[in-house]
């Protein structure tokens, strides 16, 4: 019985807040959804890419994420593009609020998964990267892509 709540299902991941934000803290919080937009999202029609997280009058709201209609859902489907809200408690909400305002950082969700029979969000708190921190990322992972092949080449002889 207890089985069936521990499924952690991946539906969708943003690769490129990894590659433009460093990613100080996550979370994970909840999403309000209606259900024709979790049976596209069991699908896997979700697109995280160009999605943040604003706050507004106490409460936290995921922009920008697209989440194809339902084939089936004929009048029952919302808008893809609507604004959602997530469930923190308020404690956590004003800490990230503080966290924003003061320090500049920013509210990016990571990725977009099942645990159990809901769907959850993990949050980032991100600090933008600049151009050379980019590029130094780029160099680090080729030089480690290198050493790799160095090293599998030479165990094969």
């Amino acid at each position: 019985m207890g089985d069936k709540k521990s499924g952690f299902k991946t539906v969708a991941d943003n690769r490129k807040a990894r590659h433009d934000y460093f990613v100080l803290e996550t979370f994970e919080c909840g999403i309000e959804l209606v259900g024709t937009e979790v049976k596209a999202i069991r699908q896997g029609n979700v697109n995280l890419k160009d999605s943040w997280c604003s706050i507004d009058d106490g409460e936290m709201w995921i922009k920008g994420m697209h989440i194809s209609p339902y084939e089936q859902g004929n009048i029952f489907n919302r808008d893809p593009m609507r604004v959602r809200r997530l469930l923190l408690h308020k404690r956590e909400i004003m800490r990230l609020f503080g966290q924003v305002k003061e320090q500049g950082l920013t509210l990016i969700p990571l990725s977009l998964y099942f645990k159990g029979s809901r769907v959850k969000v993990s949050l980032g708190l991100c600090k933008g990267k600049k151009l050379y921190d980019k590029r130094d990322d780029m160099a680090e992972r080729a030089s480690k892509r290198d050493i790799d092949r160095a090293l599998k080449e030479r165990n094969r002889e």
